[in-house]
């Protein structure tokens, strides 16, 4: 017979129920509902995360199979599916996104000084990257992606020390990757890891002018001029140039005005040359290569 506490019960003691219902006081989030409040939505979808469930159905067959136990639990009843369906579609989604932020900067201090791979430095470093998600056009009507498919994106800025979501942003599927960066407020001194397809030098100079920094990839059809050259390089780690340059068509160097860093860095495993860009003159520039590969790795 089993004796002591579920261990979802124990996870859902970190989540405050005080602070969330702050939340949907807010946004009127349990106006008119009879059935099922934002709380017991919230803990319900919790429980399918957790516990890998694929499906609204599989969360409702679950926990109907353990409805003697849904008190222990710290849930209050089952619901079929159709009922968490149409609670995710009317419930307010602003309640879900606020407690969430309120949860990352309830957790982003405790992971303030956890290492990075490779890198010796003090700043705050994020990824950004987009994955693209196919759904159905004739349910997601706004929802166009390539060759009249449906598609959404999902935009996400993931601060490396603890691997923590700092920015959300979902879109249609044809919204083009550099345009995330209208949307974001960036750090003082902080790094933004980023792969060649937000090459947006109107973006990157804003990102400059905000004090913080980006390393990206360089790409292939880049024009600019070499005005300074690191030699002092060990070519055994993969280094092969560290360079300062300017842009050097009239479009480019207009958005971009100021001075770039070009790193060129080979890839043994992959055998494949690697050229970052990047406005940090402060780093190795082994840093800025081990930098980018921590992109990959999160």
């Amino acid at each position: 017979m089993h004796s002591g506490r579920f261990v979802f019960s124990q996870v859902l003691e970190l989540v405050s129920q005080y602070e969330f219902n702050k939340y949907v006081k807010r946004h009127k989030g349990n106006q008119h509902i009879r059935e099922l409040d934002c709380w017991n939505l919230l803990v319900q979808l919790l429980f399918g995360q957790l516990s890998g469930l694929p499906s609204l159905r599989s969360i409702s067959l679950c926990l109907r199979a353990h409805e003697h136990q849904l008190y222990h639990l710290g849930i209050k009843k089952w619901v079929d599916a159709s009922v968490l369906s149409r609670a995710n579609e009317k419930r307010n989604w602003k309640i879900f996104a606020d407690f969430g932020n309120y949860l990352i900067r309830l957790v982003r201090p405790l992971y303030a000084n956890c290492p990075i791979p490779n890198v010796d430095i003090d700043n705050e470093v994020f990824a950004l990257d987009s994955t693209t998600i196919s759904v159905s056009i004739n349910l997601f009507t706004w929802a166009h992606g390539k060759y009249s498919r449906g598609a959404v994106k999902m935009h996400t800025l993931i601060d490396l020390r603890g691997s923590i979501p700092e920015f959300i942003f979902i879109t249609d599927g044809k919204y083009h990757d550099s345009n995330i960066l209208d949307l974001i407020n960036f750090y003082a001194n902080a790094i933004y890891l980023m792969d060649k397809a937000y090459v947006d030098f109107e973006a990157l100079y804003r990102i400059n002018n905000a004090g913080a920094f980006f390393v990206t990839r360089a790409k292939d059809t880049m024009r600019y001029q070499v005005v300074e050259q690191n030699f002092n390089i060990d070519q055994t780690t993969g280094l092969r140039a560290d360079k300062t340059v300017h842009l050097t068509v009239a479009k480019s160097k207009k958005l971009y005005p100021e001075k770039l860093r070009f790193v060129e860095f080979y890839d043994i495993i992959n055998g494949e040359l690697l050229v970052f860009l990047t406005n940090n003159f402060d780093v190795s520039a082994l840093e800025v290569a081990n930098l980018y590969k921590n992109r990959w790795q999160n």
